[in-house]
């Protein structure tokens, strides 16, 4: 005679496959058993002005009319300032052998990038400059570098 080809493990995981179909099947019955009525006015939720999800209707009364060219769905534009195109700042950091530095804006602490192409007068580390800004190629660098 041949033994079983089931072993112990194989028996437990066949136990544990009919007990979740139970389970299953139980909860399934129990949702079932206790739903609520499926109407439309039910499900319905509303939200308030202030964007919390509440079970009763808006009050008519305090409806507003928005125009749809009020609406923006980007950012606003930035109104252009007018500043002094000729800032003040301090070299943070300067290679002298790749031949670039950062600069910190003593009124806005801004860095910007600068190159040795764009430097005046000859700069080291922690001296006062003053300094113009342009739109580079990833984002604003200072150009026109003079030592103050």
């Amino acid at each position: 005679m041949a033994k079983s080809q089931q072993t112990f493990s194989k028996k437990e995981k066949e136990k544990k496959r009919l007990k979740k179909r139970q389970d299953k099947q139980k909860k399934q019955e129990e949702r079932k058993a206790n739903s609520k009525s499926s109407k439309l006015d039910d499900m319905i939720a509303y939200v308030d002005e202030y964007g919390n999800i509440t079970e009763t209707p808006p009050d008519p009364t305090k409806k507003e009319k928005v125009s749809a060219e009020s609406i923006e769905i980007s950012i606003p534009k930035r109104e252009e300032e007018e500043f002094d195109p000729i800032r003040k700042g301090r070299v943070d950091y300067f290679d002298t052998s790749k031949g670039f530095g950062f600069i910190i804006d003593l009124e806005t602490k801004e860095k910007y990038f600068f190159h040795v192409n764009g430097l005046i007068d000859e700069v080291s580390e922690n001296n006062q400059v003053s300094f113009e800004i342009e739109q580079g190629l990833k984002g604003l660098n200072a150009v026109r570098i003079k030592k103050i």
